[in-house]
């Protein structure tokens, strides 16, 4: 690997270090790089999933002050991505190729539920009045659908942040940016339990996840600071923009 494409790779890792904590999408500027740089599809997602790591820890550390009270969430939904993360990792072991056609379907779903978010967590709302409003852990579908986002993202994780907000912006009653320091730390939790176990059984190019890393530490302190900054609307809008984005590049 030469000088050139060792800085290109820790740039795109910067780049997708600070998207993935605003947002969560990085993955599809750091995937598409190692490929253009001749490495193997499955080695290169591995090796990408292990590197994003410490950026989705400092992105998390970023967001510590959103996630003050939220202790009782966290571990519930934890239990949810963990055990989804380490299902999307095996997966992929077993067949690489199982989501590709998919993923574009759920992208465009996230979406979707991310603009409607609003009202139909309003009409949820409404339906659990009579029962004194939503659970402060969420309402009961949060804990299957958020272990279906941590399968997704431990396969490949391309939006697994956009999926996230969806799903946690509808069922959990709290403010947007509270929700985003949750998803900031469950995926975290997914891209680490996968990621130790491609350590163990995948071909990891450890070079790649070293490069990645250290810019996506930087990309999770610049993309706190951005995150935390930005109003509601202007967040979901972002949120938005990021996914049709990767909806584009994945389907060109």
């Amino acid at each position: 690997m030469s000088l050139l494409e060792a800085s290109l790779i820790a740039l795109a890792g910067v780049a997708a270090g600070t998207i993935n904590t605003v947002v969560g999408s990085g993955t599809l500027i750091t995937f598409p790089t190692l490929l253009a740089f001749g490495i193997p599809p499955v080695t290169a997602n591995v090796s990408n999933s292990i590197g994003l790591v410490p950026g989705s820890v400092t992105g998390a550390i970023g967001y510590r002050r959103e996630l003050r009270g939220q202790r009782a969430r966290i571990l519930h939904l934890a239990s949810a991505s963990g055990a989804g993360g380490l299902l999307g990792g095996l997966l992929l072991l077993w067949q690489p190729g199982a989501f590709e056609a998919v993923v574009p379907a759920l992208i465009l779903l996230g979406l979707v539920l991310v603009v409607a978010g609003p009202r139909i967590s309003a009409w949820v709302a409404r339906r659990h009045e009579a029962t004194g409003g939503l659970p402060a852990r969420g309402a009961w579908w949060v804990w299957p659908l958020m272990f279906a986002c941590g399968i997704y993202g431990g396969y490949f994780g391309a939006a697994q942040g956009v999926l996230m907000m969806a799903v946690l912006g509808i069922g959990v009653d709290e403010a947007l940016q509270r929700l985003n320091g949750l998803k900031n730390v469950l995926a975290a939790l997914v891209n680490g339990v996968s990621g130790v176990l491609f350590a163990v059984f995948a071909d990891v190019d450890w070079l790649v996840v070293a490069l990645i890393g250290v810019g996506a530490v930087v990309g999770g302190i610049l993309g706190a600071s951005i995150g935390r900054r930005l109003p509601a609307p202007l967040l979901r809008a972002f949120i938005v923009v990021v996914g049709l984005t990767a909806l584009i590049t994945l389907l060109t």
